[in-house]
């Protein structure tokens, strides 16, 4: 057992520590959230989460188990402690629901490590089989800078980068916090292909392939990838760019998934595309941190704002939960950026946006919350928890 004073370590949009308590009381308030909205004999309900340990991911599974009393089998790639150096965030938040859901007598099992890898498919197919027998549903929330191909060996490496033109806009730097132009130059063929080999819906497909040969996915099964389009605001660095590309790309495989369920076991695959939310990977996108900034300061105005535990009560609830029939839009996606790209919201978006500098931007957007909600991803400036006293690094997943 090893304890230690745990302090925040932040330069822009990376922290290198996490505090073990903080991010306990994180998934702790999620999870009250979601048995606030528990459903009585709905179940039963079998979940495997693909990316379960942070994000969109973390919130699917405790909504599963909150409020469905769901079996889940979480997949994800984090660091333990190592005597006085702490693990990573998805680590602590991994222990918090997997200590909730063992102490209700909930199924939680966990694999930790490449998901993208042969090896790891194969552990959690075992697993699978083993504690949940089959799956209804498989929630995919991976997000990694690079990926290698099992198959091949080849490392795939993404960009955040514009397609066609150079892009410039207007930013918040993280670490001076102020106002500045940003200028990204176009991506390469290569680029763009590597961003897709990452990002795309490759990795999707085998997963699904994996479950299907071996039995694993349920008659009725669902499988979701999450997504994002964003405004047009971000469109230019985003869905016009390779990360764009690549999302494209994973709503194609889905679609050709959707196909393969629906004439082997009556299932569907379908995208859910969600609102922004405040996550380590979308701080390091140009444009986005201010535009969250700007959006959860009007979204919470209007009593609109979701974090990622109220998407996920609201997939389940009105989508994908036992007995729903999913909304899809034109595309078959299902649409959880609704109140986001609303047009209300949108036009005050566009409206103030271009009026934004480094003398107002804290008063024209919640910048300060943005930038306590990012530290709160890594369990920092949570309520109640005493930051002073040295606290238990070592946790059980």
């Amino acid at each position: 057992m090893a304890t230690a004073v745990v302090e925040p370590r932040i330069r822009g949009f990376i922290c290198t520590t996490a505090h073990p308590a903080g991010c306990a009381s994180n998934v702790n308030a999620q999870i009250q959230v979601a048995r606030t909205a528990r459903q009585n004999g709905a179940g039963p309900l079998r979940v495997l989460v693909i990316g379960a340990s942070t994000g969109y991911g973390l919130a699917a599974r405790i909504a599963a188990g909150a409020m469905y009393g769901a079996g889940t089998v979480g997949v994800f790639f984090e660091r333990e402690s190592s005597g006085t150096r702490c693990g990573t965030p998805g680590f602590y938040n991994t222990a918090a629901y997997h200590r909730y859901a063992t102490e209700n007598g909930l199924v939680s099992a966990n694999v930790n490590g490449d998901a993208y890898s042969h090896e790891i498919k194969r552990k959690t197919v075992e697993l699978v089989a083993s504690r949940l027998g089959q799956v209804d549903l498989v929630v995919y929330s991976l997000a990694s800078p690079k990926r290698t191909d099992p198959d091949t060996g080849e490392t795939y490496q993404s960009v955040l980068s514009p397609i066609g033109e150079t892009y410039v806009g207007k930013t918040i730097d993280l670490s001076r916090e102020v106002i500045n132009e940003v200028t990204v130059e176009p991506a390469s063929d290569e680029g763009i292909r590597g961003t897709v080999g990452v990002m795309g819906g490759d990795d999707l497909r085998r997963w699904s392939e994996a479950l299907l040969d071996a039995g694993l996915l349920a008659d009725g099964a669902r499988i979701v990838p999450f997504s994002y389009i964003g405004p047009a605001l971000t469109w230019p660095i985003y869905r016009s760019g390779t990360i764009g590309r690549a999302k494209e790309h994973l709503e194609q495989t889905a679609k050709a998934i959707d196909g393969g369920l629906r004439s082997s076991v009556e299932g569907r695959a379908m995208v859910s595309v969600n609102k922004a939310v405040i996550t380590q990977a979308s701080a390091a996108i140009p444009v986005v941190p201010l535009y969250i900034s700007l959006l959860y300061r009007i979204m919470r105005e209007r009593g609109l704002h979701e974090d990622p535990i109220h998407q996920m009560v609201r997939l389940f609830n009105e989508h994908i939960g036992p007995g729903r029939t999913p909304a899809l839009d034109g595309e078959d996606r299902i649409r959880l950026d609704d109140l986001e790209l609303g047009g209300p919201v949108q036009r005050e978006i566009d409206s103030v946006w271009p009026t934004i500098t480094t003398d107002n931007f804290r008063a024209l957007t919640d910048y300060d919350a943005y930038k306590r909600g990012f530290r709160q991803l890594f369990g920092f400036e949570v309520d109640g928890v005493a930051y002073d006293e040295p606290v238990e690094l070592e946790a059980e997943i």
